[in-house]
C-alpha cells in the first residue's frame, strides 16, 4: 500500500514539475513584452478563480479566513519580490539557468531555518550548504572577459532568497491558518502588491496574448493541484528530489522555444547544487 501511494506521488510531483515549467515559459513569453511587475500581477489575477472555485463549490469559504494577518502580509511582499525577480530572472536568462540557481533553495531554506526556526544542522549538513552555494557560485561566475554576474542571474538570486523566507513562513503560517487561506492571500496580495508596481509601466493587453493568459491561471492551478497531491500521498523526502527535473524540462523548453542550450558552468553548477540538496534530503529521511 505504501509502496503503490509512494507511486503515485512521485508521478504526481514529475506531472506538477513539467507542468509548473510549461507556466514558467509563458510567463517568459509575456515578459517580452511586458514588465515583470505586470506579468506577476497577470499570474494572481489569473489564477485567483481556479483558487476560488474549488472553495466555493466544496462550500469552505469560512476556511480563507486569514488568522496570523501580519505574516500573510509579510508573505505577500515576499511573493511579490521573488515572482517579480524571478521572471525578471528569465527574462534575461535562460529556464535552464534560472532553475539551476533555483535549486539551491532547500540549501537556503535549511540554512535560515536555524536562526529564524531553531533547528538544528549538523556539520554534515552546513558543508552540504555550503558546497551547494558554492555550485550557485560556479553558474554565475566571471564569464570570459571579465564579465561579472549577469543582471539575470542576481535576479534569480534575488527571487530564491525571497522563495526560501516565503517557505519559512509557511511553516510558521501552518501552525495556525489553513491551506485554502495560504494559497488564496498568497494570490491575491500577490495580484495587489504586483498591480500596485506595475501601474507605472503598465502596457495595454493584447489580445493575442489572452491564450497565455488563461494558459498560466490553468497551469497555476493545476501545478499547484498536482504538487499538493504529491506532499499528500507521500513523504517529503520521497517526492523531493523529483523536483529537480525541473532543469530538464528547462533545457527541453529552452531548446524547443528559443533554440539556446545552458552553459557547461551552468550544468557543472547545477550537478553539485542538486548533488548537496539530494544529500540533505536523504539526511532529512534518515532522521527520526
Amino acid at each position: 500500500m505504501h509502496t503503490t501511494e509512494n507511486l503515485r506521488g512521485i508521478v504526481a510531483m514529475l506531472l506538477a514539475v513539467a507542468i509548473f515549467s510549461l507556466m514558467d515559459a509563458q510567463l517568459k513569453l509575456l515578459a517580452g513584452h511586458y514588465g515583470p511587475m505586470q506579468v506577476a500581477f497577470l499570474r494572481g489575477v489569473a489564477s485567483l478563480p481556479f483558487v476560488l472555485l474549488p472553495v466555493v463549490v466544496r462550500g469552505r469559504m469560512a476556511r480563507l479566513r486569514p488568522v496570523n494577518v501580519k505574516l500573510h502580509l509579510l508573505r505577500g511582499g515576499l511573493s511579490v519580490l521573488m515572482l517579480g525577480s524571478f521572471i525578471y530572472a528569465v527574462r534575461e536568462s535562460s529556464l535552464a539557468t534560472t532553475y539551476s540557481i533555483f535549486m539551491c533553495a532547500p540549501l537556503v531554506v535549511a540554512a535560515i531555518s536555524v536562526p529564524l526556526l531553531r533547528e538544528k544542522v549538523s556539520r554534515a549538513q552546513w558543508v552540504a550548504i555550503a558546497i551547494g552555494l558554492g555550485g550557485v557560485m560556479v553558474m554565475i561566475a566571471p564569464r570570459g572577459g571579465g564579465e561579472w554576474v549577469s543582471v539575470g542571474a542576481l535576479a534569480a538570486v534575488v527571487a530564491v532568497a525571497a522563495y526560501s523566507l516565503a517557505a519559512v513562513s509557511i511553516r510558521i503560517l501552518s501552525r495556525t491558518d489553513t491551506g485554502e487561506s495560504m494559497v488564496f492571500w498568497f494570490s491575491a496580495l500577490l495580484s495587489v502588491g504586483a498591480g500596485l508596481l506595475a501601474i507605472p509601466k503598465w502596457v495595454p493587453l493584447l489580445a493575442a496574448h489572452w491564450p497565455l493568459f488563461a494558459g498560466i491561471g490553468l497551469t497555476g492551478a493545476m501545478g499547484q493541484h498536482f504538487i499538493t497531491e504529491a506532499f499528500r500521498r507521500a513523504p517529503a523526502s520521497v517526492v523531493a528530489p523529483f523536483e529537480y527535473t525541473a532543469l530538464l524540462w528547462g533545457v527541453v523548453l529552452d531548446l524547443v522555444i528559443w533554440g539556446v542550450l545552458p552553459r557547461s558552468t551552468t550544468l557543472m553548477g547545477s550537478v553539485v547544487v542538486i548533488g548537496a540538496g539530494l544529500y540533505l534530503i536523504s539526511r532529512e529521511r534518515r532522521s527520526p
